[in-house]
């Protein structure tokens, strides 16, 4: 599912992410790679908070659409 809408205070595993190189590496940078682990706090709005390691972030949901999750097992 698309990060955008997965569930709040759920922790989620990234699978896939759907964007060009260029936000690839960005989003690596902070810690978004396939395979890590968040916790998104909020997706009121139209953005998503989200914990990351141990900092939180915010993403405009268009990026967040881009950006494939499942439920952490």
């Amino acid at each position: 599912m698309p990060l955008a809408i997965a569930p709040t205070d759920v922790e989620v595993e990234v699978k896939r992410i759907s964007a060009d190189e260029k936000v690839k590496k960005h989003l690596q940078e902070i810690g978004i790679i396939a395979g890590s682990r968040l916790t998104i706090i909020s997706s009121d709005g139209g953005n998503v908070i989200l914990v990351v390691k141990e900092g939180r972030l915010c993403l405009d949901k268009v990026l967040a659409s881009k950006i494939t999750v499942a439920i952490a097992a």
